[in-house]
């Protein structure tokens, strides 16, 4: 059922990413990067909201002129008043669409569970910060937020006497209750950045800020939204009458119509169901655990490479316990590990160029195992020579089990390989691959480029080919016989075209060879 919403949903994202990444490219495409950018807007808005806070009155008299004032300073305080709005309407826009790319992405289940968990909580502290700002404004839209707020809240009988008895009448409120409102603002933010903090804990080299060029284009889309429709407030809150006709924000306030229409307890249910339902995705169903990683401590020297790499620190550095002459070795935890096999692309000792019996490696998996991989590749390139015609050079196609199809592009010439994730392939198989009786060129596939299923498999993978990252791919291996194609789980059509254009430029460079030979 899960995945008949998740294909859908990511065809449709997918289709806007790549028209996003004509103008932007993957690095900078904002649709790749709501996570990152969510966090941005939070400092953004944290930023602009302590100006706010400097200029702003805090009390019931006072709140909507020194709003006013503000707002009428278009150069400085109308620009960080609608920087702080749009900001903050922003952080809700990313985070919810982070929400659906990872579920879209399958990135919530497994050991990714904690960071979905606790990720879903993070928008009630979020929507709890936005609301409460509208209050401070108090004009007819905090009047009509705050009440609904208040009576959606005297629904749980939590209170002796209910809190919407104070918005009765246009004295009922004070300046001590609307200091209250200013503490639950401040408070808001501080235990939302908490929970952010919480949500990326378990992630190892977490990236927390975007793009240096994405985020300046982002603030100055920001400044320039300030300035051609800057944030303005109602008339004046009074309690004594009903608000006429709002403009409501509908990144916040899209509930309060619900609210209206059908009461607080479809509302509490529709809030605290879905959100229960949303955190126990990872679970309907749990996602079947591979067996995770094992070290070899008798090919293991501790350099710490499978360590460095793991995308969720499920390997750790201890203390040597075999005697060897090595400072450290490295620990495979179980309950991280999502056996996505990119230690065991960072090992040395991953070499298939060895002729001692059966090719064991310092980390390594039972299924499936280094040794495992090199039967397979050696089947692939006999498979690809045999099919292999005059004018067609013999292709090996490496792709991942959340890229795209590979099934697709094996053709005569062309052979495949997959491998749980593109960061599994050591280097030097491609050394091997290209040598000897081996194939005329190479084609990696795997997940879109910037959304790895396994988080670093393309960036590792681009850094060790570029020699930017041991273990980096040797300097004798021609790089014209290689060659990339990120084209994601719904790009089989464009790997097969990146194949076919890709043969076409080996039947020149092999045409060429054969005239320098002779």
């Amino acid at each position: 059922m899960l995945t008949l919403l998740q294909l859908p949903l990511r065809r449709i994202l997918d289709w806007f990413e790549c028209l996003f990444d004509k103008p932007f490219g993957p690095a900078w495409n904002p649709l790749r990067q709501p996570g990152t950018l969510a966090f941005f807007f939070f400092w953004v808005s944290a930023v602009t909201g302590i100006y706010v806070f400097i200029v702003f009155d805090t009390s019931i008299a006072g709140a909507y002129s020194s709003v006013e004032s503000m707002t009428q300073q278009w150069y400085l305080g109308g620009v960080m008043r609608s920087l702080h709005r749009y900001a903050s309407d922003a952080m809700v826009a990313t985070a919810a669409l982070h929400l659906l790319r990872e579920f879209s992405l399958d990135r919530y289940r497994g050991v990714r569970w904690f960071s979905w968990f606790t990720g879903v909580p993070v928008l009630w502290p979020l929507f709890l910060s936005g609301i409460s700002g509208y209050w401070l404004v108090w004009d007819q839209l905090a009047q009509y937020v705050a009440i609904g707020s208040m009576e959606w809240i005297d629904w749980l009988g939590i209170f002796g006497e209910p809190v919407a008895n104070n918005f009765l009448a246009r004295d009922s409120l004070d300046d001590r209750f609307f200091s209250l409102l200013v503490f639950v603002h401040i408070f808001g933010p501080l235990f939302l950045l908490f929970m952010m903090w919480i949500h990326i804990l378990r992630i190892n080299s977490s990236k927390t800020n975007p793009p240096r060029g994405l985020a300046i284009g982002s603030f100055a889309m920001l400044v320039a939204l300030s300035l051609a429709y800057p944030a303005v407030s109602h008339a004046p809150a009074d309690l004594g009458m009903v608000p006429p006709v709002l403009n409501l924000d509908w990144f916040f306030m899209f509930l309060y119509p619900a609210f209206d229409a059908w009461g607080s307890g479809v509302l509490w249910a529709i809030a605290f169901g879905g959100s229960l339902a949303i955190c126990i995705l990872p679970w309907l169903p749990p996602m079947k655990r591979a067996v995770p990683a094992e070290v070899h401590l008798e090919q293991c020297n501790g350099c710490t490479r499978c360590f460095e790499d793991c995308p969720y620190s499920a390997v750790t550095m201890r203390p040597r316990t075999d005697g060897r002459p090595f400072e450290k070795e490295a620990v495979v935890n179980p309950d991280l590990c999502t056996s996505c096999g990119i230690c065991v692309g960072a090992c040395p000792m991953s070499t298939p160029f060895r002729h001692s019996g059966n090719l064991v490696t310092g980390i390594d998996f039972k299924k499936p195992s280094l040794d495992s991989l090199q039967t397979r590749m050696n089947e692939a390139i006999t498979l690809a020579r045999q099919g292999q015609a005059a004018e067609h050079p013999a292709i090996l196609v490496i792709g991942c089990a959340h890229g795209a199809d590979l099934g697709r592009v094996a053709d005569g010439n062309v052979a495949t390989l997959t491998l749980p994730c593109i960061g599994m392939l050591p280097p030097s198989f491609l050394d091997f691959a290209l040598s000897g009786q081996g194939v005329d060129g190479v084609v990696l596939t795997g997940c879109s480029d910037g959304d790895c299923y396994h988080r670093f498999g393309i960036q590792w993978t681009e850094d060790r080919m570029a020699g930017l990252r041991d273990p980096y791919l040797r300097k004798r291996v021609p790089r014209g016989r290689l060659h990339a194609c990120w084209a994601g789980k719904t790009g089989s059509d464009r790997l097969r075209g990146e194949v076919e254009k890709f043969a076409t430029e080996l039947t020149i460079i092999n045409a060429g060879a054969e005239q320098g030979d002779v």
